[in-house]
């Protein structure tokens, strides 16, 4: 007797995607994508993809997105929420997209306690635009404008996005994950989908920090990346609940 173990979620399309081999965006997609099937909202769900490697994410989910340009995804998530205020609003960026041009975009958004998610993707690096460093690059760390390794009296010290917002009065959920395993995987899933149902209850601003790997611009194999992930990023970024306005005190 054959027993059915795997059900693609309605909300994310059957088609391959572009991403390297030992990205976690496919893993990250169909998190969202179950959770909005789970949730029931996917003839109301709207994402804002800008550039980066998720430039295509409108090919591969089920519901409508739109493109924006580099760093400007919280401004159009800001209209198409106000507009549609009974929509599940979510932007999905990476860390060069929102810790570098998109800063300030994202840190006015959280002020203002806009009422959409989003889902921040922190790989350390550039990765659509050819592995150049970000704001959130470790120190230490090579990358093709940092070939000797970030230095920080040069270049600064890595930005801690989620802690920098949690300092923000409009933001009220902010946390940061992993999928490098399964346990991670449904923690994970857990916090995207409370940053979605507060969002449908009304609240203010929420994002979910994502730690994830690039292989390629990392110039790793996939499992050297996973490893690197646990012994380099997750001491710097650590994961948990970094702030939770709802808990009661």
């Amino acid at each position: 007797m054959t027993e059915k173990l795997f059900t693609r979620p309605k909300s994310l399309l059957d088609v391959p995607t572009h991403y390297c081999p030992g990205c976690y965006h496919g893993i990250i997609h169909r998190l969202i994508a179950e959770i909005i099937d789970e949730l029931h909202v996917q003839d109301y769900t709207i994402g804002i993809a800008p550039v980066g490697c998720s430039v295509l994410a409108y090919d591969y989910f089920n519901f409508d997105m739109f493109g924006a340009a580099h760093g400007r995804a919280p401004a159009v998530a800001t209209g198409v929420k106000r507009v549609h205020p009974d929509a599940l609003v979510f932007t999905y960026q990476g860390d060069g997209d929102l810790a570098a041009i998109g800063c300030a975009e994202i840190v006015h958004a959280a002020a203002r306690a806009e009422k959409f998610t989003t889902i921040f993707i922190n790989n350390a690096i550039y990765g659509m635009t050819g592995g150049q460093m970000a704001p959130t690059t470790l120190l230490s760390q090579r990358t093709n404008t940092s070939p000797y390794g970030r230095n920080s009296e040069a270049c600064g010290h890595p930005i801690r996005m989620s802690e920098m917002l949690a300092t923000l009065e409009g933001s009220i959920y902010l946390a940061r994950v992993s999928v490098h395993d399964a346990i991670h995987m449904t923690k994970a899933k857990r916090c995207i989908r409370k940053a979605f149902e507060l969002q449908l209850q009304g609240k203010g601003f929420s994002m979910i920090e994502v730690l994830a790997t690039c292989p390629t611009n990392w110039g790793m194999r996939p499992l050297q990346a996973v490893e690197w992930l646990k012994s380099e990023m997750i001491p710097y970024y650590p994961l948990g609940i970094i702030k939770d306005s709802t808990e009661v005190k």
